[in-house]
Parts: C-alpha cells; sequence; structure tokens
C-alpha cells in the first residue's frame, strides 16, 4: 500500500493498513492502521492519542477499527477512585518482602528476551511464532516514539520481571508485562499494576491505562478486576463499578451504562 498521512499534532505516516485474523477473537477479523510519528510525542500529546483510544507498539501507534466487531475497548484506572482490596495489599507486602523493586529507562538484553520468550511460552501464546529475537524484543519493547519507562523486579541478583509504561502528562500507560513462570506465586502482573499506580501518584498522575480490554478473551479478564474502572465504549469513556460482560451482551439486555464527562 502506499503512504497516507494521518493529520494531528505532530501528523503521522499510515505506514500499515490491512485485515487479518483477531490475535484476541477467533474467527474474527481485525484492522490495526499502524501510524508512525513524524517526531517523539510530548507528554500533552500522547495524552491526547491515550485518550482517544490509542495503543503503542515500538515507534507506532494503533487503534483498532475492525470492521465488525468492537469488542476492544480501552481501559484505565483512575488513581483517585482506585482502593486496593485486601488481595492487593497482600500482593504488594509479599512482593516487597521477596523482591528488589527499581524503574529506569527500557534495555534490550539477552536475559529479558529470555523472560519474554518463557512467558509467552507458559502462557500458550503465540504459539505458532518463533522465539523473539534481540533485535526484534529491541523494535517491539526497546524502542518508543514518546517518554517510556521500565520497572524492574528482581530476585536477589536476578531478574524475573520487567513492565514497560509509557507517561503522558496525566496518566501512565501500561505497555506490556512479562515474568518468569516460576515466579507466578507473586503474582507479578497484579503486582506491577499496584507498583505503576503507586508511580502515578508518586508522579502526581490521574489515570493508569491497562491497554485493551477484549469481551471474550479469557487472557483479558483480569483487567476487568480491577474496579472501578472506566472503558472507552462507542467513542466516550464509562464508569463501571462491578465486572460487566462484553460489549454485545450489554446491549442485548440493555445494561445501562454511566457516561463519564
Amino acid at each position: 500500500m502506499s503512504l497516507s498521512i494521518h493529520p494531528g499534532s505532530p501528523p503521522e505516516l499510515v505506514v500499515h493498513d490491512g485485515l487479518s485474523p483477531c490475535p484476541y477473537l477467533p474467527g474474527q477479523v481485525a484492522r490495526l492502521p499502524l501510524r508512525l510519528p513524524t517526531r517523539d510525542l510530548t507528554h500533552e500529546e500522547f495524552e491526547e492519542r491515550l485518550r482517544a483510544g490509542d495503543r503503542r507498539q515500538g515507534v507506532l501507534l494503533y487503534r483498532p477499527q475492525c470492521p465488525s466487531c468492537r469488542a476492544c475497548e480501552a481501559i484505565r484506572l483512575d488513581v483517585e477512585q482506585f482502593r486496593a482490596r485486601r488481595t492487593h495489599r497482600r500482593i504488594l507486602e509479599r512482593g516487597r518482602r521477596a523482591l528488589s523493586i527499581g524503574w529506569g529507562r527500557p534495555e534490550a538484553d539477552e536475559r529479558r528476551v529470555e523472560l519474554y520468550n518463557l512467558h509467552k511460552q507458559h502462557r500458550g501464546l503465540d504459539a505458532d511464532q518463533e522465539p523473539i529475537s534481540l533485535e526484534h524484543y529491541e523494535e517491539f519493547l526497546g524502542k518508543s516514539c514518546c517518554d517510556s519507562h521500565e520497572l524492574r523486579l528482581h530476585q536477589g541478583q536476578r531478574l524475573v520481571g520487567v513492565a514497560i509504561v509509557d507517561r503522558a502528562s496525566d496518566s501512565l500507560s501500561a505497555v506490556y508485562c512479562y515474568y518468569d513462570p516460576e515466579c507466578e506465586r507473586y503474582s507479578l502482573g497484579t503486582l506491577a499494576i499496584l507498583l505503576e499506580l503507586e508511580q502515578c501518584r508518586r508522579w502526581g498522575l490521574r489515570h493508569l491505562y491497562l491497554g485493551l480490554y477484549v469481551g471474550g478473551c479469557e487472557a483479558m479478564e483480569y483487567k476487568a478486576r480491577f474496579l472501578p474502572h472506566e472503558r472507552l465504549v462507542q467513542g466516550r469513556w464509562q464508569a463501571f463499578t462491578q465486572h460487566a460482560p462484553p460489549m454485545s451482551e450489554r446491549l442485548a439486555v440493555g445494561v445501562r451504562l454511566h457516561p463519564k464527562g
């Protein structure tokens, strides 16, 4: 396809736009146009894109525009409203006792590649794909078009978990989290989100974006269990105080949505 321009500040080059099998729901067709900003984004510019439902992959941005499905909904937590449950507090306490927690800029090395591949293999993700290489890891998680940071979890001297986040003017956006399956007892995925919420408070940020929630995709269900949360439904942020069914089921039964201004 020929390159096209997506207007904005800064403008973006649409470098790929086509149909492909959905990575989340079997039998669905996905359309995820990939856009390359013509320069790195400021905190304010990236905040605008997060509010509109954008996600980042490497130096590219995307937003689902699938032809016949609206299951993908951007999801975020309001830092001021979120209250950790007893289970969350236990995970935080256990994680702090067993692990060292640090922050830095994203890095790419063989240990991270090993952890990434172990995590995907353990969870059965992309089973038909080859393990990621160091070069591809750097393209995916080492490079960025915005202000990106890395949460690092160590057990002794051994790196056991990594979470990549992006900073905007009023939020953090969780990009990807992976960890050593041998440390699963520490609930490192949940621990990473709780630590990201703490970092939001430390930096005075209002929201933590958790990426896409996809109704009907079991791997995404954990996101909806963080309550209260907000989801971008048909172009408007809606508040949820309890775990609701997927969008198709809500429309079918007439569950009332509560608009968020």
